[in-house]
């Protein structure tokens, strides 16, 4: 099953389930942590269901490719990270 976590940053603002799910894409593995708390998607999508600017996805320890459609494959085991970008200075 993949694997589905959220970073610390994310954390401050709302519950961020660790999800074990058997999903095939990217956009799959987030619903399924969507499902679980409707609130997270707010932080991670914007209002076309796109990535926002300030998230990145990692997958196996790549970024992953597509921030519109999110149809970027994911293995059984794959490990999906998601975090919110820092800002500042």
């Amino acid at each position: 099953m993949a694997h589905i976590v959220f970073t610390q940053q994310l954390r401050r603002f709302t519950e961020t389930p660790e999800v074990d799910a058997q999903v095939a894409t990217l956009r799959e593995a987030l619903q399924a942590a969507f499902d679980i708390n409707p609130r997270l998607q707010g932080y991670v999508l914007d209002e076309q269901g796109h990535l926002r600017a300030n998230v990145v996805v990692f997958i196996d320890g790549r970024r992953c490719h597509d921030r519109v459609v999110l149809n970027d494959q994911l293995k059984a085991d794959s490990q999906v990270h998601v975090l919110q970008a820092l800002s500042g200075g």
